[in-house]
């Protein structure tokens, strides 16, 4: 039996313009920061709201595009997306002191949120049902190779050029991701009859029930992850591994990116149990030997294996959240994901950080490496039960 193309000019470009969108967030926050410190003298607090008011943006976007995006159109939400996040994109060369920096940071998250659910939705549609989870797998790698290169380019660039000249690379990299959409093409999706859908404002017009429950899963793992994104380079400043921290992200994303063709097809031909129940045990296991790194071998190793658990179920759970979902519900189960993984990896660094007085970084890591391992059990209650279910059903 001949497999069904997956490799087309269309998936192509939806990753591409994914892979720009996400450099662009990337390569900002980690400069953010710093530039809202020298250019407006922010305080520390006011340089942290600079950075994170992007992801609050970003979760409202998802909100209110997850319940339009097929009224409008899946490609014209894409191009709205594409465009606003281009004009939000120039305001930072308009210098109007902290405030106005905060409302640019907010609007140009709104607009990722628009945009990035266009892609996540649109992408998803054009994978062929039998390659879901191989397709939505390489698609989610633009994202992982941003999350490696972006914070590179930026802290390289800040070093040897002005935010000027970065502003403008953002900004033609949105105007590039713009062209390039027009190149797209989206088969028309059957609008649902259900007309119980449009009386009233209810919970499901804003999220997709049947999504809710993987969506959890991924906001617990967001939510442990997230602390390896905000804590690392304090950690590595406590146990002395400075110079190998800067490389932690380089192999997490190279773990992501040798296994991640592999998962995807393991999880299109056995199901998601095979991906997820190992990749929870990884991810666990990353972050204890995270959490007794004394040098720079097992800090790079807890790299790898967070990379090959968390990075594995952060695309398996998108499949899953897709694949229960309705066709003309797709955008909405694609914005529901997103908006429980950004609440997880937005809002825990702010939480964790109520802890970080009381306890090392080695014991915050173990303690969420613990809780990693302890969500095996809330996976197999809310989806793995239903999942081994349904391959028994097949078999």
């Amino acid at each position: 039996m001949i497999k069904p193309k997956l490799w087309t000019k269309d998936f192509i470009i939806v990753s591409s313009v994914n892979f720009f969108l996400t450099l662009v967030f990337y390569l900002l926050i980690v400069i953010m920061g710093v530039y809202a410190v020298d250019e407006f003298q922010a305080t520390t607090s006011q340089a942290g709201l600079v950075t994170g008011v992007f992801i609050v943006g970003a979760l409202i976007g998802r909100l209110l595009i997850g319940r339009n995006i097929d009224h409008i159109g899946r490609k014209k939400t894409l191009f709205l997306g594409l465009i606003l996040f281009t004009i939000t994109t120039s305001f930072y060369f308009i210098q109007l002191g902290i405030g106005f920096l905060l409302l640019t940071r907010f609007l140009h998250g709104v607009t990722l949120g628009i945009a990035s659910t266009a892609t996540g939705t649109i992408v998803a549609q054009i994978i062929p049902n039998t390659r879901k989870g191989e397709g939505i797998g390489y698609y989610s790698m633009s994202a992982t190779l941003a999350t490696a290169i972006g914070p590179f380019i930026g802290l390289y660039m800040s070093q040897h050029t002005s935010t000027h000249i970065i502003f403008s690379l953002c900004l033609a990299l949105g105007v590039f991701s713009f062209i390039t959409a027009f190149f797209v093409y989206v088969p028309q999706v059957e609008s649902s009859n259900d007309a119980t859908e449009k009386k009233g404002i209810k919970l499901s017009q804003f999220v997709e029930p049947k999504a809710v429950p993987i969506a959890v899963i991924t906001l617990v793992v967001a939510f442990c992850y997230s602390s390896v994104l905000s804590f690392i380079n304090f950690y590595a400043i406590e146990i002395d591994l400075v110079n190998a921290a800067s490389f932690f992200f380089l192999v997490y994303s190279i773990a992501v990116l040798i296994s991640r063709p592999f998962t995807g097809r393991l999880m299109d031909v056995k199901g998601a149990n095979y991906v997820m129940y190992p990749a929870f045990i990884l991810f666990a296991a990353g972050m204890m030997i995270l959490a007794s790194a004394h040098n720079s071998f097992t800090l790079l190793l807890g790299g790898v294996l967070i990379g090959l658990g968390f990075g594995n179920m952060q695309s398996c759970t998108q499949a899953i959240a897709v694949k229960l979902t309705p066709s003309h519900r797709m955008g909405l189960a694609t914005s529901t994901f997103f908006i429980f993984l950004d609440a997880g990896l937005g809002f825990g660094p702010y939480l964790l950080g109520f802890f970080i007085p009381m306890m090392s970084y080695s014991m915050l890591y173990m303690i969420l490496g613990v809780v990693v391992l302890a969500s095996t059990g809330l996976y197999f209650v809310m989806h793995g039960k239903k999942e081994k279910a349904r391959i028994n059903a097949l078999v």
